[in-house]
């Protein structure tokens, strides 16, 4: 037992916490691993939109990382909302709410099995502050870990972001743009996976963030630097 499992030890320690055991053995612990602490990671990972299509490998990298640090991860999701996908529909009815409900999901798998700290892998302007405020709630170690922006999209040697399909429709719809232009704006405007490129809510906020996890929010989605800042400063 040492001094950085003192919440988890409540599940894990002593004659009365046998059957508690015996559901971590079959999710991988073995003899030595009830005394380390254990560190859920919070997977924002999702096929929904591109923001968070890209989260995996960097969650299969902080598990590398927490084991090789000596703790015991555990991963859970969120759900998520993306408003580029849900905007014009009852679905942005959801959309702002959905940080309150990823919040409380979080805090629930934390605080639910007395996890010692929580590391929270996002890619959007919904996940994001849902993270933090459930770090906020909990007051345990935590780190947010960013997944990163698109890479930009072009079109005709011109550079493309979400918002282009946006301007492209009302310029279709008032006769101003090609049949052939509105399709390729639409076919190439995310190239990637990534956060939408911009300096919208999600980058705004990642500026912020890299304090936590250094430069967390430099590099692109896609790029092999940003499964190294993954495992950086552990």
């Amino acid at each position: 037992m040492t001094e950085l499992n003192r919440r988890s030890r409540l599940i894990t320690a002593g004659v009365a916490r046998s059957p508690n055991r015996a559901m971590l053995r079959a999710v991988g612990f073995k003899d030595g691993d009830f005394e380390k602490p254990i560190i859920g990671v919070a997977n924002g990972h999702s096929t929904m939109n591109p923001c968070n299509a890209g989260i995996q490998p960097l969650v299969d990298r902080v598990l590398a990382a927490l084991k090789e640090a000596g703790a015991m991860p555990q991963v859970f999701g969120f759900p998520t909302v993306t408003d580029g996908i849900g905007m014009g529909t009852e679905g942005m009815k959801y959309s702002l709410v959905s940080r309150e409900v990823i919040a409380d999901a979080i805090e629930v798998a934390v605080n639910g099995q007395r996890m010692d700290g929580v590391v929270a892998v996002g890619g959007c302007d919904k996940n994001m502050p849902g993270s933090v405020m459930a770090m906020a709630r909990m007051n345990v170690p935590g780190i947010f870990v960013y997944a990163g922006t698109i890479k930009p999209g072009f079109w005709k040697g011109e550079k493309l972001t979400i918002v282009s399909p946006f301007e492209a429709v009302g310029a279709f719809t008032a006769g101003k743009m090609s049949k052939e232009d509105f399709d390729g704006i639409e076919k190439n405007a995310c190239p990637s996976v990534g956060a939408c490129g911009g300096q919208y809510t999600a980058n705004t906020m990642s500026s912020s963030f890299h304090r936590w996890l250094h430069q967390c929010g430099a590099p692109l989605s896609c790029h092999r630097q940003r499964g190294r800042r993954a495992m950086d400063d552990r």
